[in-house]
């Protein structure tokens, strides 16, 4: 290495990196030697950190600075004027305190969406949170946009989402103990490559692959085959969209009907399923759910349904849902429907047998490494103690004082007058967006810290420009990792960016309350507290963690393996009433009494098909006859870096990709690396084709995270220019149950773009 080029550790969400560092530049990203498969996204480094995006100083939305009415139908699309930090911060404090003072603290919405940075103490939705709660509280977000509907229906049916992403069967116990692995929603490596927190070992393609090598066979159930390794030699079947439910419904009724499910099983250890049969064999509405009937709704085979559960009853059998099963109309019912196909099959508790759900939505899921709860910063108590579900921040901002329903309960909408945001991109996670463009114009002020101008910057009316990771210390520690690295400062602070802590901080000045958010440490000193506030919960579980600057010299510490095999629910299973699970009968509910007490007509009291909002199957597909699916994209983390030249490289004369059957292109005239306008009732935005035979030919991906960009911001339907389908998907909750994100339920045409018009 050249004596001018120096090497810093740093860690994202997608791994941890030594950056070569040059005459102040980044020059190189290589994996660390812990990791055996690097992430490529790696190499968004290179020029994202100081891409000319950067927000260089403060600034100000030009008409909210001249107070003409604040001027909130010109948010995004005006320019700012650069203010010195001290005026800036005195402006937003003063906003925070007359909303607070005028409407109370529900008033204001702490819009931070968490993966932001894998460092512990520079978490920006953490430092919101404190900055706020010490101000007297505000409207939170709970759930996530990932999760949603599965975080609010497993735990009436077998477990809360935290501990089941932690617990849930490893890809060791499939390797194993494993014949058949059916794979709802597939497999897809792409997005292995990232982890909440943060991610030391890529393993999950060569748990996959060790998984073939010992004869464990694959089934991809998907209207994608890329969804699983090409090398897995997956039989694959393909669904419309959505349909999923019915085609398990199918594998039910013939287990049930042929008597190759486990009853004493059933009646030991579950809760309801003779509620359940009553559905599944048409008794209760008149409709068995055949083979035939679930093939004609999935557009399958009925024949190979009947081999599937054949199969599945003969062989030691593990079921996965991918996350994106959820995030459709009637999201819960996937999750619920998996749990109750396992459940006939009688073999949860075994080792290899069961289910678990997003084996490839994040690479720590299937790892079998030690659960450690690292300390985190205290966020305190939210005094307004008001949280709203995270996909329905468009329909707070449009209807303030309306009542909803939600996992029981009835949340009344506040009347929003100020956002914060820091950390996350609504203008990528949130669907509809030309209705949240509307929405977003209606609070007095958003405030936002960001280190680019990303579309949530250029939404806004105040932006503190922050430091990205690269720029500051911090600790990677996540309790799904094994384990822990110091974070160095890879490169001098760009402009005037400060941290989120030092923004926070300098507001919390203005407010009064310095002293209690900071208590008088240096960020250096804050990080020392958490590791050393992580030492005694080490010393619980049997093990020591060194010193904090011998932790900092060493660079990273590995946490000791656990000190016992465990396999999921192994002890439910071998005695119910002695570990019985968290649900109300201390069973696995394949009915619930509780949601039935609840009366929602989109969520009944058993896994049921309920159709979607719109369909193949159903009358919209006339008008619009493609299914839109919008999976994650793999040269980037969400909307992360989409700047960055390595993002780019993926794209069409810089627009997002979509993927399309070859015959659907052929019948609209369309041929590959061709621009397409991709529209329905709700938007349109322009992208690149990539033709693939192997897709359903009534079904297209566009993948999310493009930086939002409509040609005219201030039309209410203009035309994306850079690929977001969430300009196309639908702003509904999956049910009233979850109030979850249905983006997957979208249908879409596809039709020649005249770029020359553009």
């Amino acid at each position: 290495m050249n004596k001018d080029v120096r090497r810093y550790r740093t860690a994202t969400q997608w791994g941890v990196y030594d950056l070569e560092v040059g005459d102040n530049s980044i020059v190189g990203v290589t994996g660390i030697d812990a990791d055996p498969n690097p992430a490529p996204m790696g190499d968004l480094l290179l020029d994202g950190v100081q891409h000319h995006t950067r927000i260089q100083r403060p600034a100000i939305r030009k008409s909210w600075l001249e107070r003409k009415d604040r001027g909130r139908d010109r948010r995004g699309a005006e320019a700012f004027v650069d203010v010195p930090w001290d005026e800036a911060l005195e402006l937003a404090a003063g906003e925070l305190q007359r909303v607070k003072e005028n409407y109370g603290n529900r008033a204001i919405f702490a819009g931070s969406y968490g993966w932001a940075s894998a460092g512990r103490f520079h978490h920006a939705q953490s430092q919101l949170h404190r900055f706020l709660n010490l101000m007297g509280g505000c409207t939170r977000a709970m759930n996530s946009y990932s999760t949603a509907a599965a975080q609010v229906i497993l735990p009436h049916v077998v477990a809360p989402w935290s501990h089941m992403e932690l617990h849930q069967t490893s890809w060791q116990d499939v390797i194993e103990h494993s014949r058949l692995v059916v794979a709802f929603g597939g497999l897809p490596l792409r997005n292995t490559q990232v982890a909440y927190g943060g991610i030391t070992e890529h393993n999950s393609a060569r748990d996959m692959q060790l998984a073939n090598e010992r004869g464990v066979t694959f089934c991809n159930i998907s209207p994608l085959q890329e969804d699983v390794p090409a090398w897995l030699n997956a039989q694959t079947i393909m669904p419309r969209p959505g349909t999923d439910v019915a085609l398990m419904l199918g594998l039910a009724y013939v287990l049930e009907q042929e008597s190759l499910l486990d009853r004493e099983f059933l009646r030991t250890h579950c809760m309801g399923y003779e509620r359940f049969r009553e559905y599944l064999l048409g008794h209760s509405d008149g409709v068995a759910k055949t083979p035939d009937w679930a093939a004609q709704i999935a557009d399958v085979d009925p024949t190979e349904l009947v081999l599937l559960a054949h199969r599945m009853a003969a062989e030691r059998t593990f079921i996965t849902a991918a996350w994106s099963l959820q995030r459709a109309d009637h999201g819960e019912q996937p999750y619920w429907m998996v749990v109750t196909l396992a459940a006939m099959l009688g073999q949860i508790g075994l080792p290899g047998g069961g289910f678990g759900f997003g084996y490839a939505a994040e690479g720590f899921i299937g790892s079998n490494h030690r659960r450690f709860n690292w300390a985190t910063l205290s966020k305190g108590r939210n005094p307004a103690s008001f949280a709203i579900p995270v996909a329905r921040i468009a329909d707070m901002l449009l209807h303030p004082g309306l009542e909803i329903d939600y996992d029981g309960q009835k949340i009344t909408y506040p009347d929003t007058r100020l956002i914060y945001w820091a950390g996350g991109n609504p203008f990528h996670h949130h669907q509809d967006l030309n209705r949240l463009v509307r929405a977003w114009r209606k609070p007095d002020t958003v405030i936002v810290n960001e280190p680019w101008w990303t579309p949530t910057a250029q939404w806004a009316d105040i932006v503190f420009p922050a430091t990205t990771a690269q720029e500051r210390e911090d600790l990677c520690a996540s309790s799904h990792d094994n384990y822990a690295h110091f974070m160095q400062q890879v490169l001098p602070v760009q402009g005037q960016a400060r941290s989120d802590h030092e923004i926070f901080a300098g507001l919390a000045a203005q407010l009064g309350f310095h002293d209690a958010f900071t208590e008088g440490r240096t960020e250096r000193e804050w990080l020392q507290k958490l590791w050393q506030d992580s030492q005694p919960r080490a010393i619980q579980q049997g093990f020591e963690l060194p010193d904090f600057d011998e932790f900092v010299a060493a660079g990273q510490y590995k946490l000791p393996p656990r000190a016992r095999r465990e396999y999921w629910l192994a002890d439910f299973r071998a005695d119910p009433k002695a570990q019985p699970l968290a649900t109300p009968s201390g069973k696995l509910e394949l009915y619930s009494q509780r949601i039935e007490s609840f009366a929602y007509d989109d969520c009944p009291a058993h896994a049921a098909w309920l159709e979607p909002y719109e369909w193949l199957g159903g009358e919209q597909a006339g008008a619009y006859p493609l299914h839109l699916l919008s999976p994650q994209p793999s040269r980037r983390l969400h909307s992360q870096l989409d700047q960055s030249a390595y993002s780019q490289a993926g794209k069409i004369a810089g627009k997002e990709v979509l993927s399309m059957h070859p015959q659907a292109a052929a019948d609209r005239g369309i041929a590959e690396g061709d621009i397409v306008r991709v529209y329905n009732e709700r938007g349109a935005c322009l992208a690149g084709v990539r033709l693939d035979a192997g897709m359903r030919a009534d079904v297209v991906t566009l993948p999310t995270g493009a930086w939002f960009r409509p040609s005219d911001p201030e039309s209410e339907h203009s035309l994306e220019l850079n690929g977001n389908p969430n300009v196309l998907t639908r702003d509904h909750g999956t049910s009233k149950l979850a109030q979850g994100p249905s983006a997957h339920t979208c249908l879409v045409e596809v039709a020649l773009q005249d770029t020359e018009a553009l």
